[in-house]
């Protein structure tokens, strides 16, 4: 039996604009009225934070305000960066740091990751720590070297008192938009190895209060199984989160399995 309420995100990446962000936000709002036992949030480009914002405040909406990404620094001249006093400024109440496409893409370090992560907390915000393992990785057999690496960088310096405000999202990159498919075996397996890990950096009961979510390709055919798991307390839904029945569906799995654990 677990108390850790499910988490699920909808990451829009570099996608919608002024109008059908502001169509997909109203979308999930209706959606999840009458929705309770799963925490939600959204993450919409930078640009459009304060129209989301807008109509989450106008709806009453419980779904909360999150940013793709953050400078670790407060200011100065830092061409293009926004920091989190910016964010704070918009309304946002969650970031993500390190997601694998800062990584793989554009290139981000651990030790990057690890010092937005900190700003973040720092804050006052909710940080969620995106990790995961590429096919390659995966491939040679190094998966749990990978995603124990960035789960220690990215937690270096953190203490376990932040715990109540920090996810972790395991990504299997190898599972993202390649056609391939992790099994809730794969997803409780994943998630099971960093709540061990946690627990060793953190404490037990630490660990135990850190939400972990699966964040590879979810879909809602897939989401109650994934769930199911013991391990799993939620999803960061990517491709899936920019159609609002889907989003829903995956939000209304998750709250379904808080109820089963």
């Amino acid at each position: 039996m677990t108390d850790r309420r499910p988490f699920v995100g909808g990451n829009w990446k570099m996608n919608t604009n002024r109008t059908t962000g502001s169509d997909l936000a109203r979308g999930v709002t209706d959606g999840l009225i009458g929705v309770d036992g799963v925490e939600t949030a959204v993450f919409p480009p930078f640009p459009y934070l304060l129209t989301v914002r807008a109509i989450l405040r106008d709806r009453g909406s419980s779904v909360r305000l999150g940013a793709q990404d953050n400078a670790f620094q407060n200011d100065g001249a830092f061409t293009g960066e926004v920091s989190l006093a910016m964010l704070k400024d918009c309304g946002t109440q969650v970031v993500l740091c390190g997601h694998s496409e800062r990584r793989h893409v554009l290139g981000e370090k651990d030790e990057t990751v690890n010092r937005k992560l900190r700003a973040v907390l720092e804050a006052g915000l909710e940080g969620v720590l995106c990790v995961g393992e590429t096919l390659d990785e995966r491939t040679a057999g190094h998966q749990d070297i990978v995603t124990a690496r960035q789960v220690r960088t990215g937690l270096a310096d953190i203490p376990a008192s932040v715990a109540d405000r920090l996810i972790i999202a395991y990504e299997p990159v190898w599972a993202i938009g390649t056609g391939k498919t992790a099994t809730p075996q794969d997803a409780q397996e994943a998630h099971s190895q960093i709540r061990q890990l946690l627990a060793r950096l953190f404490g037990p009961d630490s660990a135990n209060r850190v939400r972990i979510i699966y964040g590879g390709s979810l879909k809602p055919d897939i989401a109650a199984a994934i769930f199911a798991q013991p391990d799993v307390d939620g999803g960061l839904v990517g491709g899936a989160s920019l159609n609002a029945a889907d989003f829903v569906a995956i939000c209304k799995a998750a709250a379904a399995s808080a109820r089963g654990k």
